[in-house]
């Protein structure tokens, strides 16, 4: 996915091979270290050919061999999410610079003389859409609340299957933007066939501040883009952080939990609470309205260039 985005925006592109070990089971275990140390030999060829000022990194476990085999350059960490998975953590051990998304984050590193707050970094194609022309984009009735329901890039199943049963019901008083992802998307247009120019799905939606700006809610998974997009649209929240993997997604809804800009659904009860509770929020203007404000209050839009600046101030440093 990553290749294709990267491609698309006129960038170079070197595939690093790598594979997690955390969690892993023993039979798997031999064959994803072996790609990691495929991952330092190609890191290393890579590294040789473009011979970079400075490495910035933003996680996963793609990024741990280059991070080996850069050691002696100089590196700065980006961590997104505000509690760091073990990618993030044995990065953070190599990296001079390391930029988080707010002070919540600080906790969970022992070299506070490394850490900056940068915010989290927003597209600039998000930043050209205002709610008129988002929703002029879905051609929706700007009297009308919209509803964003949305999974990640590869989608998220229990949301698509809880969003498919309740459409029907939502579009006879609001409009409907689901963005299904690409696993469920030809099962999900045959349960949908039918339902009039109020809903409105896609596998994955380029113009993403489209949607995100013609919104009035949004549900949706708890990765990190929630705590800088949803900010910079003051976009109210209802967060269903996946339940089966490290607990980051639920720290980062709590976060926002927290200062009332978001509410917390649990997988579990989706079928059950969903529509319940999309109702209940766009019924009630005033609520809307503060958790909006709440949000907006959170927003950083200047995250990008913040972390642009500390490279390239790590750069002068090593020039």
């Amino acid at each position: 996915m990553e290749k294709e985005l990267v491609e698309r925006a006129g960038l170079p592109f070197q595939a690093i091979p790598a594979a997690g070990v955390h969690g892993v089971s023993l039979k798997k275990l031999p064959g994803n270290l072996a790609k990691l140390w495929q991952g330092c030999r190609k890191s290393k060829q890579i590294l040789k050919v473009f011979d970079p000022d400075v490495l910035l990194f933003t996680g996963g476990y793609v990024a741990i061999p280059m991070a080996l085999a850069g050691k002696k350059r100089q590196s700065l960490l980006y961590v997104p999410d505000i509690e760091p998975g073990l990618a993030l953590k044995v990065l953070a051990r190599y990296s001079d610079r390391i930029a988080i998304t707010n002070d919540e984050s600080r906790k969970f590193f022992k070299h506070q003389e490394k850490l900056t707050v940068s915010g989290y970094p927003i597209r600039e194609d998000l930043k050209k859409w205002n709610k008129a022309d988002g929703l002029a984009y879905f051609k929706f009735d700007p009297n009308l609340k919209t509803v964003l329901f949305m999974g990640g890039s590869s989608g998220a199943r229990s949301i698509n299957n809880a969003v498919v049963k309740i459409a029907a019901k939502l579009i006879e008083r609001y409009q409907v933007i689901h963005l299904t992802g690409h696993l469920d998307w030809e099962a999900l247009q045959h349960q949908t066939e039918g339902l009039d120019a109020r809903y409105q799905a896609f596998p994955y939606l380029h113009e993403m501040g489209a949607a995100l700006a013609a919104a009035d809610l949004v549900v949706s998974r708890a990765g990190a883009s929630v705590l800088g997009e949803y900010a910079y649209f003051g976009l109210p929240a209802i967060l269903v952080p996946y339940p089966y993997a490290w607990q980051y997604q639920k720290v980062n809804a709590d976060y926002l939990v927290e200062r009332g800009a978001a509410m917390l659904l649990e997988d579990e009860k989706l079928e059950a609470e969903l529509y319940p509770t999309v109702t209940s929020l766009l019924e009630d203007a005033e609520r809307l309205a503060q958790m909006s404000r709440a949000m907006a209050a959170l927003a950083q839009p200047a995250a990008a260039e913040k972390i642009a600046e500390l490279l390239l101030e790590m750069v002068g440093n090593e020039r």
